[in-house]
């Protein structure tokens, strides 16, 4: 139940069956290790991917209406892929709340950008199947609200430690400080954890499965605390 609470904060939409959420976020190697058959995420998937698809191309749709075809689908190919699906994934906590068989999880699929990407599409489907196209609408206007681009001829995305290492430069005249302060857990499933320095000397903490995605999740809260993100 504290799960379901925390992601609906993330996702700010309450369920009103929460059962679709858990199922969402319980991969086939969990179901088969547990005896639950079909009681996994891969049909949500597939639903998942039609109605991000549609959510993101009514979005661009209405925020360029003098864009033509082949832009849009260049834009929505990128806010899709997995990669960044992957990394949406990360930043919403979706890779701490799935439920991953043992097997699974000591192959590192925690960490994995298939993986997440489609955990992600199946808990959009739980949203659609539980509030329908408005509440998917809003969930995705909402998660990638830092991720539309602003115009159709917009540069792709800098990582949040490029973006923030130009920003301490413009700001700071430096650059900013990451330091590895440990890591914890059993070999297949370290959690690294990181303490980021601005040169205002403002400090900010993450943890990461690998020491890149901790030292990236620091500086988008960096960048956050700087309006920026």
């Amino acid at each position: 139940m504290q799960q379901h609470k925390a992601i609906e904060e993330i996702l700010q939409y309450t369920y009103s069956r929460p059962e679709l959420l858990t199922l969402a976020l319980t991969h086939s190697s969990w179901a088969n290790e547990h005896g639950a058959e079909q009681a996994h995420n891969e049909r949500q998937e597939f639903l998942g991917d039609a109605v991000l698809e549609l959510c993101v191309s009514w979005e661009l749709f209405a925020r360029f209406p003098d864009a033509r075809e082949g832009d849009m689908t260049r834009l929505r190919s990128r806010l899709v892929s997995t990669g960044a699906l992957a990394d949406l994934a990360r930043e919403l906590h979706l890779d701490t709340f799935l439920l991953l068989g043992k097997g699974e999880e000591g192959q590192g699929g925690r960490n994995r950008d298939t993986v997440l990407s489609d955990v992600f599409e199946a808990v959009l489907a739980s949203v659609f199947e539980d509030g329908g196209f408005a509440a998917a609408t809003a969930v995705v206007q909402h998660v990638f609200r830092n991720r539309w681009p602003a115009s159709v001829g917009e540069s792709p995305r800098k990582d949040y430690k490029t973006r923030l290492q130009e920003e301490a430069q413009r700001l700071f005249k430096d650059r900013p400080l990451y330091v590895p302060t440990g890591s914890s857990g059993p070999e297949h499933a370290k959690i690294f954890s990181v303490r980021l320095i601005l040169p205002n000397h403002k400090e900010f903490s993450a943890q990461g499965p690998s020491l890149k995605r901790a030292e990236q999740e620091a500086a988008r809260l960096a960048l956050e605390a700087l309006n920026q993100a």
